[in-house]
Order: structure tokens, then C-alpha cells, then sequence
């Protein structure tokens, strides 16, 4: 049953999520195909392309699985689930989990950018739970 009251921020995130599908997807395309015309879009983000690509198709797998988990969150999202709000959740805190790596790790700052607006996604989510059916950490668990 869709939802019938998602506040606008609710629809924004389902929409960056499909957004996160589509990049993902490309992604996979991308390191699919290595040559294509769509090779010169690697030159957004060369030092992705560098880890991808020393991953081999194990990239393309996992791409293909962060794409699958941005369509399942976007889709619980739209339909107000309270799967959708977990889902978003959790995808949201491996994401901050990852950024966190990647900057202590492979010390690249820049991910830090991440943790503030990830946090403020799941601040947002946390307030606006009743949309999901209330609380819905407690009922679906």
C-alpha cells in the first residue's frame, strides 16, 4: 500500500537513493565494459577507478549489490515501510562506517564529508519514525 502522507524529506532520500542506484549501476557498466565511451567519466574519480579495478569482477559484484540495497531502500522509503525506514538505517550507517574507514585507513580525508550529512540523514529518519508505523525499530524487530 503506498504511503499516503511522506513528508517531503522522506521523498528526497527515496530520490537520492535512486539516484545511488543509477550512479552504481553505471558503475558496474562501467568496469563491465573498460573502454567503453563511458571510460573518460573515470576521470571524475581516478583513484576509484584504480580500487575497482585491482578488485576485478568481485567490483562489478559489489557494485551490483549497492545498487540492489539503493533500490530496496529507495522503494521502502516510498512505501513508507518499516522495513524501508531499517533498511535506510542500516545502509546509511555502513555507508558512515565505510567513509570512517576509508579516511582512517586509507587516509582520505575528503570522506569525512560524509559523516555529518550521513548522521543528519538518520537524525531526519529517527524523527520522522511515526511515518514508518510508529516506532519501527521496536515493532518490527
Amino acid at each position: 500500500m503506498p504511503c499516503t502522507a511522506r513528508p517531503l524529506g522522506v521523498t528526497l532520500l527515496s530520490l537520492f537513493c535512486v539516484f545511488g542506484t543509477l550512479m552504481a549501476s553505471l558503475t558496474a557498466v562501467m568496469l563491465l565494459f573498460p573502454g567503453s565511451i563511458l571510460d573518460s567519466l573515470w576521470r571524475l574519480n581516478p583513484r576509484a577507478h584504480e580500487g575497482f579495478a585491482a578488485l576485478g569482477l568481485w567490483a562489478v559484484l559489489l557494485m551490483a549489490l549497492v545498487a540492489s540495497g539503493c533500490v530496496t531502500v529507495a522503494f521502502g522509503l516510498w512505501r513508507c515501510a518499516r522495513w524501508g525506514y531499517i533498511a535506510a538505517v542500516v545502509g546509511i550507517s555502513v555507508n558512515l562506517l565505510g567513509d570512517t574507514m576509508n579516511a582512517v585507513i586509507g587516509h582520505d580525508w575528503r570522506t569525512l564529508i560524509g559523516l555529518p550529512i550521513g548522521g543528519a540523514m538518520i537524525v531526519y529518519l529517527v524523527s520522522r519514525r511515526r511515518v514508518f508505523g510508529g516506532s519501527a525499530l521496536t515493532n518490527s524487530l
